[in-house]
């Protein structure tokens, strides 16, 4: 990071959340991020179309970075390599209030800037991270990481700017 990047106030950058009475605190948006399995990762795709694609995360609380794994190679990579600049979308299943049709649906959407984890051993351990968002099979987890380690590419997301908002779907 540069010193001029540094300087800059994201807030300033990012529009306001329009709706600020749906809005949801900072540490809803974490809790959601630390719950939720997965979201959709949207990035500048080929010839400048937007690419989503649903995704698994882990939310690092110590260091406030989201984390993501996949292959090394495909539209997702290609994409990060040519702009870093990423929106990630996560949402809960929703509730009904007693007697309600409707549901009431929490979202969080971040902005941020994505890269690769080069470090093999801190991308493996990421890995068994995420994997217990699943299960807590060590030997599963342990087994899968020794098949897929060599072929999975980790990434890190800086988180710029975070909102999340309660909808009720009336």
């Amino acid at each position: 990071m540069s010193s001029t990047d540094e300087l800059v106030h994201y807030d300033d950058i990012f529009r306001p959340m329009r709706r600020m009475k749906q809005a949801v605190s900072r540490e809803e948006c974490i809790e959601l991020l630390k719950t939720e399995r997965r979201g959709v990762l949207s990035v500048v795709g080929d010839n400048g179309y937007p690419y989503g694609v649903p995704i698994n995360h882990y939310y690092d609380e110590e260091t406030g970075q989201l984390y993501f794994h996949g292959g090394k190679i495909g539209h997702r990579v290609d994409a990060v390599k040519g702009c870093n600049k990423v929106c990630y979308t996560v949402f809960d299943k929703g509730c009904l209030k007693p007697g309600d049709w409707a549901l009431n649906v929490k979202s969080v959407i971040i902005f941020g800037r994505i890269s690769i984890v080069e470090d093999e051993a801190r991308a493996i351990d990421l890995c068994r991270r995420l994997s217990y968002k699943f299960t807590d099979d060590e030997n599963y987890i342990n087994d899968e990481i020794e098949k897929c380690a060599k072929a999975t590419l980790v990434m890190e997301l800086t988180v710029e700017h975070m909102t999340g908002k309660l909808v009720n779907e009336k």
